[in-house]
């Protein structure tokens, strides 16, 4: 093969953010890009590419398959089948190819079926969002149809992100991200539509000030500041992320029930018993991922922190509840984690490795109906999420996605922000754990 950075040449297809940024990277390190998007959005990307040196940009993916020796596609996995049956007949022979979907079922299998049987399937996903440094992220490769050269050739065009390799089947992949992500988005998605349910702005209000509410706040408005399709291919597509979100808005239903009907010991005993399948026993002591003074730092209220007002949790409580109906250890798969999901992991541990905050939480969820209209908007937005991917309908949750992005949009600049340095944050803790 012989492919070396002064004879080979890069395509991408596909040219939305994560696209946009392996181009960036890409080309600075020296390697020469064939790139292309939508044919009508050909004479806008050539503009946005005219300084980078390194970069062409092209009409259509024929042009790019066919010179390119590593095509990379970064197209959302509802769309993947339709552009490979496209433009995977124009592959170079002796090529390689990968994919940068975050659901690899359908993004392998439309490989399998639509490149010749001369190219090699070499794919990747990088677990983090464009706005988020790559440098020490893990880094998902895919030996899937390829030689060992071919995958050490991949390892060096891919080793100006400073990111960590992981080598994984796509099956384990898709395991791996359902159960890191598919939950995790679920929970957010479901705090961003109780607020907007409630015409509420929580950073506006004293009680979700400070603490555990900053990350709540922060990553629901990162979230809804991405595109819908980040999210809703991963849930849609991968049936252990069906699954799990199903069991999610089940977790919340049924602990709010408790809540509601005032069955103090039975909620005790259900969140306790979770929490002891999936946080070991006697680590009450040990470091946390976070702690009070990262939580206080990252705020986007203006207000001053006072008492902080209990909260029923029950978010949280009902992730760990999911967890562990699922059998799910969440620290097993720290190492090809995201870093939403070592935030989602941190403020999570941070509760039940808190016996007194613990306490608080179920205690308030039972006494206290501060936090009970919000509780109720929460588990009906829990089960339409779920509702929206068990009915695989991409239309409507593009719908339920953009009308919430919508309200929250004039935050989205600073929260992006604050949430980068959360990230950075959380990432120092845990490189080393």
């Amino acid at each position: 093969m012989g492919f070396t950075q002064e004879n080979a040449m890069i395509g991408i297809i596909g040219m939305g953010d994560m696209g946009k940024m392996y181009a960036q990277i890409l080309s600075k390190a020296g390697w020469r890009i064939n790139a292309c998007d939508k044919p009508d959005s050909f004479e806008s990307l050539k503009k946005e590419f005219a300084s980078l040196k390194g970069v062409t940009v092209y009409p259509n993916g024929h042009l790019v398959s066919r010179i390119s020796d590593f095509i990379i596609y970064s197209v959302e996995a509802a769309v993947i089948d339709k552009v490979v049956a496209e433009y995977g007949p124009s592959t170079k022979v002796g090529a390689i190819v990968g994919g940068q979907t975050s659901c690899k079922a359908p993004e392998l299998a439309a490989f399998d079926k639509h490149l010749p049987s001369d190219v090699e399937i070499v794919s990747c996903h990088s677990l983090h969002g464009p706005n988020v440094n790559p440098k020490g992220q893990p880094l998902v490769l895919i030996q899937h149809r390829a030689t060992d050269e071919s995958l050490h050739f991949v390892e060096n065009v891919l080793s100006c992100f400073e990111s960590k390799f992981v080598y994984l089947t796509g099956k384990m992949h898709d395991r791996i991200t359902a159960d890191t992500q598919a939950v995790t988005h679920a929970a957010f998605l479901s705090m961003g539509t109780a607020w907007r349910a409630n015409n509420q702005f929580p950073w506006e209000i004293s009680r979700w000030v400070g603490g555990i509410e900053n990350v709540k706040i922060n990553i629901t408005l990162r979230i809804y500041s991405n595109k819908w399709h980040v999210y809703a291919g991963l849930a849609i597509l991968n049936p252990s992320a069906k699954e799990q979100i199903r069991q999610y808005a089940e977790s919340v239903t049924e602990l709010y029930k408790l809540m509601i009907e005032g069955r103090r010991e039975e909620l005790k005993r259900r969140v306790k018993a979770a929490g002891a399948a999936v946080f070991e026993a006697g680590t009450e002591r040990q470091d946390l991922l976070l702690k009070d003074e990262v939580l206080d730092r990252f705020s986007l209220s203006n207000r001053p922190r006072e008492a902080t007002t209990p909260n029923s949790h029950l978010s949280l409580l009902a992730i760990v509840d999911c967890w562990s109906k699922l059998g799910i250890v969440p620290y097993d798969h720290m190492i090809c984690s995201t870093p939403l999901f070592r935030l989602w992991l941190g403020v999570t541990e941070y509760l039940f490795r808190n016996s007194d905050l613990l306490e608080e939480a179920l205690d308030t969820a039972i006494d206290d109906k501060t936090f009970r209209t919000d509780d109720l908007e929460f588990t009906f937005a829990a089960r339409a999420w779920s509702d929206c991917v068990a009915f695989g309908n991409f239309e409507s949750y593009c719908d339920r996605f953009e009308r919430i992005q919508e309200y929250f949009a004039p935050r989205f600049p600073e929260a992006v922000t604050v949430g980068n340095e959360m990230m950075k944050t959380i990432l120092e803790k845990t490189t080393n754990k």
